[in-house]
């Protein structure tokens, strides 16, 4: 399916961006209301995130996986896999029913991201070690002399990892500039509200602090993403972090900022209520 690249205006791409998360959404819920496992809040939380990744930022050849020069893009939470693999499919790394076959097995379309999926960088999901991976990736890039971005996708319930700040310390270091780090600050993760299980303060603070360019913005909001992402593109002599404000099970109301929803999966009327509220018919 095709990406933004055609239009012109940051108003035109983001409303272009705002009817593909709209599918990428609806693609979401139906793949886990399929399998009956998966993790629908955080994967709806991140995506417009990951569409405009996809869709619009990323230079990416769905016909050539490890093109050298490709932008990587990490999901670092890789419970949210959903998201990522709805991106993949519509874009055409692989035939789109392949959604139907999430966690099962034998599928390329495991629980968490694996490498051997067309457009899976690195296998992820063991919480805190994306950024470090990205981390490596874009030393490559800068030794090799090749043009590309890395973005990573943390959660907040994730940076309560120690091994993030390691990394952020180390991107510091090396002046990866060509390193942009997302945080999809929904403010749940699976035990409960992220400030009653580990409070992180100001995270943009933090990332400033180890030496950052940090910015702040609605995750939900196409057009501050895009107008974020370039002006991470812009920066230099040091990595970006994009902070970005969602709602967890963002588009399904009786999803949104209920913790429970984390992992669970909506049963036949849940599902039904779900599309057509997606859809805009409730």
């Amino acid at each position: 399916m095709e990406a933004a690249q055609n239009t012109n205006t940051i108003a035109e791409r983001a409303a272009f961006l705002e009817e593909k998360a709209k599918e990428v959404r609806l693609k979401i819920v139906n793949m886990i209301h399929k399998a009956q496992s998966g993790h629908p809040g955080g994967s709806l939380s991140a995506a417009d995130i990951v569409t405009a990744l996809y869709f619009d930022v990323a230079r990416i050849k769905p016909d050539e996986p490890r093109w050298p020069d490709r932008d990587r893009i990490l999901l670092s939470k890789g419970h949210a896999c959903p998201v990522i693999y709805t991106c993949l499919a519509m874009r055409g790394f692989f035939d789109i029913t392949h959604l139907d076959t999430l966690r099962q097995i034998e599928s390329i379309l495991q629980g968490h991201p694996i490498h051997k999926t067309p457009g899976i960088d690195m296998t992820t999901g063991s919480l805190g070690h994306g950024l470090s991976i990205g981390l490596g990736m874009a030393l490559e890039g800068k030794l090799t002399g090749r043009n590309y971005h890395v973005y990573v996708i943390l959660g907040d319930g994730e940076i309560n990892e120690g091994l993030v700040w390691e990394a952020a310390m180390a991107a510091n270091k090396y002046k990866t500039d060509n390193l942009i780090a997302f945080v999809d600050r929904n403010g749940l993760q699976m035990d409960g509200f992220c400030n009653d299980v580990m409070p992180m303060g100001d995270i943009c603070e933090k990332f400033n602090a180890f030496g950052w360019e940090a910015l702040h913005i609605n995750g939900h909001d196409m057009e501050q993403i895009l107008t974020a992402i370039e002006k991470a593109r812009s920066v230099t002599g040091k990595p970006v972090c994009i902070v970005a404000d969602t709602v967890k099970g963002k588009g399904v109301s009786y999803m949104e900022n209920v913790c429970e929803w984390h992992g669970k999966c909506p049963d036949n009327t849940e599902y039904d209520c779900a599309i057509q509220e997606i859809r805009g018919n409730v």
